[in-house]
């Protein structure tokens, strides 16, 4: 293996190491060179960083253009859309085919060369030896999973080979959905033998064992539902669950709470990536809000009290459907999105509609979008046990109604939920994880899992039986990278 190949990479980690919690930190003494990279603690740190750095951007923009944009959560905003109408109109093809995966393969990459490297270097520590390794095998789960959901069949890479993390080319050719699943879960199983406790990191954007927990449980509903997992993956599901419940988290009492850029590593968080102020780009949300100098100087009392000082660009922004999924005594509404309303006369119209969950923080520079990206949370926990317990026949009320009391407070009583039929259920279920996790990259996942895209999403409804349409398109350039690819069937040019 190149050196300086590893150099570059663990560079970049040490640069824009996150300096939030100690677990990120790095002293300033130290230095890597040729021969000494991979040889300590200190080299392990760097490398981890430079995992999560080059996950962040990803999770800038691409986890929600593939977790959520295909759903019905966003439609047209007031800027010009820049072909992110082609997500929600569900018109991508092999030549506006989304992101391509490179950035998820260096991420791989660095993975790979943590766990190739760490088991011979010594700690002072054998539990940190362990917990770095099972946060690189949990890691490169997580990116398997966002590819296998997205792409289907995709190359699997399990050794730090080189050229991917630079032109994102594996050279190899696609591997069996099936045969990701099972690295995935092998992963998470190694992981979770590593972790030596439950504890978080202060700022919990570090892999930990709750968190992977809650990814095994999400692995687990998937490949029941889509893959013919069965009952026993559901009872897998349900026990990882069940066991983040154990850790220190829980509901904040404060929906909009959980999503403050002053309030970052609460107690909801399982895990989340970083974003910091002077330290990384923005993050998704500042496409999804009102740039100041477009706020109508009309606007109602209540628009202009929840937006305030605008910022960002409103190329898109929370669709009709999504809104009417809302009441106006449930608090995440406001939390969520804002209706921006004009006033002409006794007539009120909607002049826009701007995402409120991730609104950052404001300074004399303007509005700042660096909230940071949640991976998992324990509402989202909380409705996965639903969502387990309804498939095997169990009562999901207890984990409905927790959310449903934070969401709907001195109201809650109007909005119990009643055990009903497993159908019933579901659907419940489905629409409650719509008002909690909107705009969090869950929601085209979401629909996949439980068999609901074509009948909820707009753009798909007259398109039945296109099951196709169900992953993502490769694009052309990464085709083009590695002669060993496939495009996957219905996106097939003539």
């Amino acid at each position: 293996m190149k050196k300086l190949t590893t150099i570059v990479l663990l560079g970049v980690g040490l640069l824009t190491a996150v300096s939030c919690t100690e677990d990120l930190q790095l002293s300033p003494t130290s230095t890597i060179t040729a021969n000494s990279f991979w040889e300590n603690e200190q080299d392990v740190q760097g490398g981890l960083n430079s995992m999560y750095q080059w996950f962040r951007p990803q999770a800038a923009s691409n986890l929600y253009i593939w977790g959520g944009a295909r759903s019905e959560e966003m439609s047209y905003g007031l800027q010009a859309s820049e072909g992110l109408e082609r997500y929600f109109e569900n018109t991508i093809d092999a030549n506006f085919a989304g992101p391509d995966w490179l950035r998820l393969y260096t991420t791989i990459y660095t993975a790979n060369l943590a766990l190739h490297e760490i088991p011979d270097i010594a700690f002072t520590s054998e539990d940190d030896k362990n917990r770095a390794l099972a946060r690189a095998h949990t890691m490169r789960a997580y990116v398997y999973f966002m590819l296998a959901r997205t792409w289907g069949n995709v190359p699997l890479v399990t050794e730090p080979i080189e050229g991917i993390q630079g032109e994102g080319s594996t050279g190899k050719p696609q591997a069996d959905v099936s045969e990701i699943f099972q690295l995935i879960k092998q992963d998470l199983d190694a992981a979770l033998d590593l972790f030596p406790d439950d504890s978080f990191p202060t700022c919990r954007c570090t892999w930990s064992r709750p968190a992977a927990n809650a990814l095994k449980g999400n692995v687990y509903l998937w490949t029941a539902k889509r893959m013919g997992g069965g009952e026993s993956d559901l009872q897998t599901a349900l026990t990882a669950l069940q066991e983040v419940q154990s850790a220190n988290v829980g509901l904040l009492d404060n929906f909009d709470d959980i999503f403050r850029y002053d309030n970052k590593g609460n107690q909801e968080i399982l895990m989340a990536v970083h974003f910091e102020d002077l330290e990384s780009g923005s993050m998704y949300n500042n496409l999804m809000y009102v740039r100041n100098d477009q706020i109508p100087q009309n606007v109602t009392q209540e628009s202009d009290s929840l937006l305030g000082l605008g910022g960002g660009l409103n190329r898109w922004g929370p669709s009709e459907t999504l809104r009417n999924q809302f009441t106006d005594d449930d608090s995440r509404k406001d939390a969520s999105f804002v209706e921006v309303e004009e006033v002409a006369g006794n007539d009120t119209t909607l002049y826009a509609t701007a995402v409120r969950k991730f609104r950052g923080f404001v300074n004399e520079s303007g509005r700042n979008f660096m909230d940071d990206v949640i991976l998992y949370r324990y509402a989202d926990v909380l409705l996965m046990i639903a969502e387990a317990k309804n498939a095997l026949g169990q009562d999901p009320s207890t984990e409905i109604n927790q959310v449903r009391q934070r969401a709907y407070g001195d109201d809650y009583t109007d909005h119990v939920f009643t055990n009903g039929s497993q159908e019933a259920n579901d659907e419940a279920i489905l629409q409650e994880r719509l008002r909690e996790l909107a705009f969090e990259g869950k929601r085209w996942w979401d629909l996949v899992r439980f068999g609901k895209a074509f009948e909820l999403v707009p753009s798909l409804q007259n398109r039945q039986g296109q099951d196709y349409l169900l992953l993502w398109p490769i694009p052309q350039s990464t085709l083009s990278l590695n002669g060993e690819l496939e495009q996957n069937p219905g996106y097939t040019q003539e």
